[in-house]
């Protein structure tokens, strides 16, 4: 599902990623785990498209991402990629529904279609009665699970996630972590999760460990 060969970033003198090269196969749940610094967050960037790469090529799906103009490697991040953050970064001023929908919305899909998926997957995520609720009005825990039901919206190929459980108390975090194996299992989906949290990465089916821009060890 996600081939990288030959990874390379660097920010002025800096090099950040020094050759990464992996593959995951579609279904598959991987964390990406090492030290801060390591460059865990920069490659989960490259990967979703968000920044470019110094040198090395990415697929997705067997899109070469390099292929793609500026406008169709839009489409492409908005239809395929979901993404999670640490932070939700759900808009506050729109309700729980109206966040999960925009994606959709942005994809121009059908409004009836967007809306009924949107209602599907929040139920999914016991948010069923708390679509019309603005972010503060939810918990922690709730605007994480809506911040999943938008990543989903689109049906996108994969899941990536920096941090997801890192604001999140110890309950929240163990139901965010069984989620993403329930989404797995329903959507087939693949997730790249990058993380800190010991249990997370422990439960996934497997760990690429970077150390200092390299990929160190996977298991």
């Amino acid at each position: 599902m996600i081939k990288a060969e030959n990874i390379h970033k660097a920010f002025g003198d800096l090099e950040v990623l020094k050759g990464i090269s992996f593959d995951i196969g579609k279904g598959e749940i991987v964390a990406v785990v090492g030290a801060s610094g390591a460059g865990k967050t920069t490659l989960l960037q490259i990967v979703g498209t968000l920044m470019k790469k110094d040198a090395g090529s990415i697929s997705i799906g067997g899109v070469d991402i390099d292929s793609l103009k500026e406008k169709q490697l839009a489409k492409f991040r908005n239809r395929s990629i979901g993404f999670v953050f640490q932070f939700h970064h759900l808009l506050p001023e729109f309700t729980a529904f109206e966040n999960v929908c925009i994606p959709g919305y942005i994809a121009r899909r059908p409004r009836q279609e967007v809306e009924s998926r949107a209602a599907e997957i929040l139920e999914f995520l016991s948010l069923g009665t708390r679509l019309a609720h603005k972010p503060s009005e939810l918990s922690g825990g709730e605007q994480q699970r809506v911040a999943v039901a938008r990543a989903l919206i689109n049906s996108p190929s994969v899941i990536l996630a920096d941090e997801p459980s890192g604001n999140l108390d110890s309950q929240n975090k163990k139901e965010l972590h069984e989620l993403f194996f329930k989404l797995r299992e329903n959507y087939q989906q693949t997730f790249v999760i990058v993380t800190h949290d010991k249990e997370l990465a422990g439960m996934s089916d497997r760990m690429i460990h970077l150390k200092d821009g390299s990929v160190s060890s996977e298991r």
